[in-house]
This record gives structure tokens, C-alpha cells and sequence, in this order.
């Protein structure tokens, strides 16, 4: 409440005839450090937002926020060129914003002025709760930020870089945390009072910790972990003391549709975003067994229990794998893979790949096409043309931050067909299906412009085939290895002992 009036965030009136009144509840919440232990007990008064009219209480709102690609991007950024991370945590962020509606709200619970029980709050500043106030806060720090002389990333909106006398500011925001990077902790610094005039912030320092990834700065870079939230997914869902697998799924079991009765379907799909927020941010190991068990959370068998249960007995076993990005090679390569020979339902192939930076994997992905190939070379071109459009992204993405070598070369794509690569080098495909003649024209415009270059690459040495198939554990562990990911240094866990 102190909060709420030091910003002014309302005053109060007599609600106008014809006007309408939001509700309001106080959100209590504890808040843990990454050991999980308590670090703050928080209370956030809310809007009842859901009761606001389109284009009467709320026009846009729509509100940005950095791509986990670009954070990794950035993180390996810092590995390469040495840079300072630290973190910032503006608080009580959406209240920050200024509104351009007439919103009224009722007095919150307890703090109801008895000598104005009848007056409402008309609201000065954005409020959580607000269907606007992610946009009118993103507004006014986007505003403030370029007005010190920033230049935004036209690749990411919440990237904003500032370059002068041979130093590097770089600030990444998602919502109200943000990274700081810098090329010596002075511009940090300024950076930090820069913002610190215009809003409440808490210095949190160097970056240790931001969405769930634990940031290590080591002897040779940047690393990072979510052996934290690993460890407290298998002892939610009492996997804790199971016995470890050194492969995430056992290629000679398939999978198909359930036909008979689903098995805890809800608890099924918990486990699933649970892993998929792991498979997402940190661990590309586990992308595809995680992508295909969840096309089956609708009705999940025991088979299909079976398999999340091998994923985190996988888990247990490599929970302190993390992406290590170092100071060298400071190039941007690319790996693409198909997997034609599907079993699944509807006999559409997997596309995969993998981007490294600074020896650490930055983007990768694992799908299931939407197109039906009529052979090896149509599957692999498709994965081929996903592969290029992410990977002129990525390159968009770094010509635009400071430092980074002029002009940026094209991207290297590493693939294994010689069919797919012979057809995309010639400008004339004459196929028949239209969807395959759009993902040549694509690859065949990428090319021809300088944005990728394709090779090719044995099958063995190709860092995508764990994203469209599952392998044997040599073959596992290799690729982990190529793609960055090795164990972290042991890290006290929340009931006292030290992660393997």
C-alpha cells in the first residue's frame, strides 16, 4: 500500500452516472530463492481485469518480451567477449505505466477510508490485474531507455543496445527482470542509475538466477543450469530416488494412440510442461521424447507412462547438465536432420536443429512437420527450410549488437543429405507439390542472397539426430557433449546436500 500511494497510482471520486466499477483482491504469495528456501512473503493487490469491455476500458495490449533464444544468445555473447552480466528486478513494475482510459476500481479490501466509503478509485497509473498494463509498461520503459541514447534490436523489440568510446551496453528485458550487460562494470553502472532515477529497482547484482536458469560465470564463460528446478520436479512427482538411465527414451519402443483407458491423464500433462519447460530453456537432450510424448496427453497410456517415467529417471542421472558457453569460437553454425522412417500415426516425419555459439547450443528444435513428405530429400529439405529461416533471425538478431564481427558472414548449415543439399543448390525445382516448392524457394532465396551456405556432414557427426529420434548412449552423450551441455560444478540443494 506504501507503494501504491508514494506512485499515486489513484485518487478517489464519485463514481460518474453511467460508469462502471472493477473489483480487486490482494495475491499472496512466498517467494524462494533458488535453494528454495524463503526469501520474501509478497502482496500484490490485482484488478478484476476479466470485467473489462474492449474498446471501452482497454484498446491494445499487446506487450513484447525477449525470446529465451535471445537470452542465450546474449548470455554466449558475454562468454565471447568477457562481458559483465548483472540483474536488475523493477518492482511493482505495472504500476509504472500511465493509462490513457478512464478506469475506475472499488477501495481495496481492509484500506477502505471509513469518512469515504462511497468514493472509488479513478486510476492515475496501470495496476496489475489490467488487460493494458503489460503494454503501458513496456511503453514507458521502452521510451525511457531510448531517450538515454539505446537503439533497439529490430530482431528482438526487448533487446536495446548503446555503444561509445570503445564500450558496450546491451539491456534485455522480459517483463520486469532484466540483464545488463557490459564491457566493464562503470557502463554497468550507468545504466543502473539511468534506470534506477525513473523506477524502483532492486539490484540484484551479478546474474545468478532469472527464470528458473541458474546463471555461473566460470573460469572459461557463462553456464547455465536448471538443476534446481530438476531436482524439485523428481521429488514432486516422486522420482527423486528412482533408478538413473543413461538415455532419455529407448529407441526400439514406439509409441502409438492410446485405444483403450487413459492413465492419471492430468497428473500426465503436469509432468509434460513441467519437462517441457526444462526441454525448452536448457536441455535440448530431451526436446524430442518430450515433443512426442505430448502428442499424447489427451489419453495417455501406460506405455506412454512408462517412457516420461525413463525421461526422468534420464534426468536424475544428468540433472547437473548445463549449456557451458566459452570464449571461443565466436561463429554462429548450424545443424539440420530429418527422420522420414516415422512410426507415428500419420506418417509425417520430425524435423530438428541445433544453432551453436561459443561452443554452447543458443536455439534448437524439434517438431513434427505439418507438410507429408513423399521421400528422405522432401523431408530433409522441409527441416532444411525451418533450419534457414531461424537461422536468418539469428543472424539478424547479431548484426545488430555492437562488437560483433562486420559484415556478418553467412551461416553454416550443417546437413546430411546430399539429395536435399544437390536440390536446393539448383535454382529449378520441378516437384509437385507446392508446399515443397515453397521450402525451396525459401533455402534457394537464402542462399542466393548470402544469408546461409549449406555443407554436408556425416550422419554420425550431426549434432540435430537426438531431435528427431532417439539414440544409444554413445551417441547420446556425444552429442550433449558437441551441443555444450556438461556438468556444472556441485551446488548445495534445498535439503542441505551437495548435486553430483
Amino acid at each position: 500500500m506504501e507503494s501504491l500511494e508514494a506512485n499515486k497510482t489513484w485518487h478517489l471520486i464519485d463514481l460518474p452516472p453511467g460508469c462502471k466499477v472493477l473489483g480487486n483482491k490482494w495475491v499472496l504469495k512466498t517467494k524462494r530463492k533458488p535453494d528454495g528456501a524463503i526469501e520474501r512473503f509478497r502482496a500484490r493487490l490485482v484488478v478484476k481485469g476479466y470485467r473489462q469491455r474492449e474498446n471501452i476500458d482497454f484498446f491494445d495490449t499487446y506487450s513484447p518480451v525477449s525470446r529465451i533464444t535471445s537470452i542465450r544468445v546474449m548470455i554466449a555473447f558475454a562468454a565471447l567477449n568477457n562481458l559483465v552480466v548483472h540483474q536488475i528486478d523493477v518492482k511493482i513494475a505495472f504500476l509504472n505505466g500511465d493509462l490513457d482510459e478512464e478506469i475506475y476500481m472499488e477501495q481495496p479490501e481492509g484500506f477502505v477510508i471509513p469518512e469515504h466509503a462511497s468514493k472509488v478509485c479513478k486510476l492515475d497509473k496501470s495496476l496489475y490485474g489490467l488487460k493494458q498494463a503489460p503494454k503501458q509498461w513496456h511503453e514507458k520503459f521502452d521510451t525511457l531507455v531510448l531517450s538515454h541514447g539505446f537503439m533497439v534490436n529490430e530482431s528482438d523489440k526487448c533487446i536495446y543496445c548503446k555503444s561509445e568510446n570503445n564500450t558496450c551496453t546491451i539491456i534485455c528485458l522480459y517483463v520486469d527482470d532484466m540483464l545488463i550487460f557490459g564491457t566493464n562494470i562503470h557502463v554497468v553502472n550507468e545504466a543502473k542509475a539511468m534506470l534506477k532515477e525513473s523506477f524502483e529497482v532492486k539490484d540484484l547484482g551479478e546474474a545468478k538466477f532469472m527464470l528458473g536458469i541458474q546463471i555461473t560465470r566460470t573460469a572459461n564463460g557463462y553456464s547455465l543450469d536448471q538443476s534446481s528446478y530438476i531436482e524439485k520436479i523428481l521429488k514432486k512427482y516422486n522420482y527423486f530416488d528412482c533408478k538413473p538411465a543413461c538415455t532419455p527414451y529407448d529407441a526400439s519402443v514406439k509409441l502409438f494412440k492410446n485405444t483403450g483407458d487413459s492413465v492419471r491423464q492430468s497428473e500426465y500433462a503436469s509432468i509434460i510442461g513441467s519437462l517441457r519447460y526444462v526441454a525448452d530453456y536448457t536441455r535440448p537432450d530431451i526436446a524430442y521424447v518430450v515433443g512426442l510424448l505430448g502428442r499424447f496427453n489427451s489419453s495417455p497410456s501406460r506405455e506412454h507412462r512408462n517412457a516420461i517415467e525413463r525421461v526422468m529417471r534420464y534426468l536424475k542421472r544428468t540433472a547437473n547438465l548445463g549449456i557451458h558457453y566459452q570464449r571461443f569460437p565466436a561463429v554462429l553454425e548450424g545443424y539440420s536432420d530429418a527422420d522420414w522412417n516415422t512410426l507415428s500415426d500419420d506418417s509425417k516425419a520430425t524435423s530438428g536443429y541445433v544453432f551453436n555459439i561459443a561452443g554452447g547450443v543458443v536455439s534448437w528444435k524439434s517438431k513434427k512437420q505439418t507438410i507429408l513428405a513423399q521421400s528422405t530429400m522432401e523431408s530433409e529439405m522441409i527441416a532444411l527450410a525451418t533450419a534457414s529461416e531461424e537461422a536468418s533471425w539469428l543472424r539478424g538478431l547479431l548484426s545488430e549488437i555492437p562488437l560483433w564481427e562486420r559484415p556478418v558472414p553467412p551461416v553454416l548449415i550443417h546437413c546430411d543429405s546430399t539429395a536435399a543439399i544437390a536440390k536446393v543448390e539448383n535454382r529449378f525445382y520441378n516437384g509437385k507439390k507446392r508446399q515443397i516448392r515453397r521450402m525451396h524457394s525459401t533455402v534457394r532465396e537464402l542462399l542466393t542472397i548470402g544469408t546461409v551456405r549449406v555443407d554436408h556432414i556425416r550422419s554420425e557427426q550431426n549434432l540435430a539426430d537426438p531431435l528427431m529420434k532417439g539414440l544409444p548412449r554413445e551417441k547420446v552423450q556425444n552429442t550433449a557433449k558437441g551441443m555444450g551441455l556438461m556438468p556444472t560444478e556441485p551446488r548445495t540443494t534445498s535439503d542441505g546436500n551437495l548435486t553430483q
